[in-house]
C-alpha cells in the first residue's frame, strides 16, 4: 500500500511509532489544455506516476516509509485561458494551499514532505518554490538546470508543451486518454516558451500555439514514456534519500 489516504488512522499512528522514516510524496500537476489530443489533466498524470513508481521502488526499504498523499490537481494556468477547460486558481490560493497542507502533517510529526510538481508555468512554480521553502519541506524542482540536463532533447529545447515529451509520459500510463488518430496528424510546433515568457506574451496564442501544443507531438511513444518515467523517477528516489537523511 503506497497511498496514505487509504490507511486508517491508527496506521498512521503505527508509522509514526515505527522504525522507518515516513516521507510523504505530494504530487501536483493543474488542469489545463493540452493540445487538442492530450488530457487536461497531463501534468497531474505525470507527477502521481513518478510518485507512485517511487513509492513503489522504495517499498522494500529498511529505512524508509514512503507513500503518495492525494494529489493537487488545480494550479496557475492563465497561459491557458483562450481554450475551453483551463481551471485556474491564484499564485496565493496555490501558496496557502501547500502550506495548508504540509503545515497540519508537519503539526503530527510528519515533516519529510516532497512536493513533485509538472506543470510550469512561471506563476506556478514561483508559488510552489516560496511555499516549500516557507513550510521547509523538499521540491523536485524540474527546472533546475542539473535536473533538466537529464531529460529528454525535446524538454532541454523549451518547446515541450503537449509534444513528444508529455504526450508520451501520457501513452505510459494512460494511453486511451490520448487522441492518437488525432496524434499523428499534428505538425510539429517550435515554440521557445521560456524566450516567448521572457518577450512578455500572456497566453499559447500569443506565443504562437494556436492549438495549445508545441514541440513534436506525433513522435511520442509509450516506450519512451516509459523510459523517461524510469529517469524522472531516479530524480525523485534521489531526493527522497536526502529528505531521509534529513
Amino acid at each position: 500500500m503506497t497511498a496514505f489516504a487509504d490507511l486508517t488512522s491508527p496506521r498512521v499512528a503505527e508509522l509514526l511509532a515505527g522504525p522507518r522514516t515516513p516521507v510523504l510524496l505530494l504530487p501536483v500537476g493543474a488542469v489545463e489544455p493540452h493540445g487538442p489530443h492530450a488530457p487536461l489533466g497531463t501534468d497531474r498524470l505525470i507527477s502521481a506516476g513518478m510518485c507512485a513508481r517511487a513509492a513503489e521502488r522504495l517499498a522494500g526499504d529498511d529505512e524508509l516509509r514512503v507513500l503518495v498523499l492525494p494529489a493537487l490537481n488545480y494550479g496557475v494556468t492563465d497561459f491557458g485561458a483562450p481554450f475551453p477547460g483551463g481551471v485556474s486558481i491564484g499564485p496565493d490560493t496555490l501558496r496557502a494551499l501547500v502550506l495548508d497542507v504540509c503545515g497540519s502533517l508537519a503539526r503530527q510529526g510528519l515533516r519529510r514532505i516532497v512536493v513533485v510538481n509538472n506543470h510550469f508555468e512561471p506563476a506556478h512554480v514561483g508559488a510552489l518554490r516560496a511555499a516549500t521553502k516557507e513550510a521547509g519541506v523538499a521540491f523536485l524542482d524540474l527546472l533546475r538546470r542539473a535536473n533538466v540536463a537529464r531529460l529528454t532533447d525535446e524538454f532541454r529545447s523549451g518547446s515541450c508543451h503537449a509534444g513528444q515529451y508529455e504526450t508520451s509520459l501520457v501513452l505510459a500510463d494512460r494511453p486511451e486518454l490520448v487522441d492518437t488518430a488525432m496524434l499523428r496528424e499534428l505538425p510539429a510546433v517550435h515554440v521557445d516558451m521560456p524566450t516567448a515568457m521572457s518577450a512578455g506574451h500572456k497566453d499559447f496564442v500569443e506565443m504562437g500555439m494556436d492549438r495549445a501544443y508545441c514541440g513534436t507531438p506525433a513522435g511520442a511513444t509509450a516506450a519512451e514514456g516509459m523510459s523517461t518515467f524510469d529517469t524522472l523517477t531516479d530524480l525523485l528516489v534521489e531526493l527522497i534519500r536526502e529528505v531521509g537523511r534529513g
